[in-house]
């Protein structure tokens, strides 16, 4: 399997001095080109410091971080800026929608950042909604949709410019059981298109639904394995 993630003995420190906090302890860690990992941890663990190292959102204060076989911590922030628009769809636990946009337009405007054309905007922007089942809500506003729609709404965003990694910080987090499993088998179904995903989450049920699971404590990696039940 071709490697597209890798991170070589990453700490990261807050407040260095008599008061440091070490979220990430030398940690490190491969992930393969098509892989659907959830990281686990209970709140405090390091697993959304990890994330934010993941999602260039947050550079480690020591270590390396290879992205594609490029090395991401020497990167400026216009180019981690870059690998965010370009590499990655993330999706988050708030849904992080504009109230005031409808689910199309909310689809759209990551595209409108990226420069792409009006005619293939909307073409990508209608794809994504129908993959995820809402093609028909494409008018509708945030607070016209109940939360497993908003949800679905976030990860049409997230991958409409077909992104080859999908980042989930607690995806379903703020969701009812049916719109966890409605969330959960799109991004199965994404996996098994050949993305990789990578799921945040604090739930064991959640993470079972992966093919890999990483348990995280105290900023250091507790498990790695593979998820051998049937999922």
């Amino acid at each position: 399997m071709e490697t597209l993630v890798e991170i070589r003995d990453i700490c990261k420190v807050y407040n260095p001095g008599e008061n440091e906090v070490k979220a990430l302890d030398h940690v490190s860690l491969t992930i393969g080109k098509g892989e659907f990992v959830a990281i686990i941890g209970h709140s405090g663990s390091g697993k959304s410091t990890l994330m934010n190292m993941l999602g260039c959102l947050d550079v480690p204060t020591s270590g390396s971080y290879y992205l594609h076989g490029h090395d991401v911590a020497s990167m400026t922030d216009d180019e981690l800026s870059d690998i965010r628009n370009q590499e990655i769809g993330f999706v988050f636990q708030g849904f992080n929608l504009i109230p005031s946009l409808t689910a199309l337009e909310n689809v759209e405007l990551p595209l409108i950042y990226r420069g792409v054309g009006k005619r293939e905007r909307l073409e990508l922007s209608e794809a994504a909604l129908d993959k995820v089942g809402l093609e028909h809500r494409k008018s509708h506003k945030p607070s016209e949709m109940s939360g497993g729609q908003q949800q679905r709404v976030a990860i049409a965003r997230a991958i409409a410019q077909a992104p080859p990694i999908i980042l989930a910080d607690e995806p379903t987090g703020n969701l009812d059981s049916n719109s966890t499993r409605e969330i959960m088998d799109i991004l199965k179904s994404l996996h098994e298109e050949g993305r990789t995903v990578i799921l945040i989450t604090h739930d064991n049920e959640i993470a079972a639904k992966a093919k890999r699971v990483i348990k995280i404590m105290d900023g250091k990696i507790e498990e790695d394995y593979e998820n051998v039940a049937d999922n």
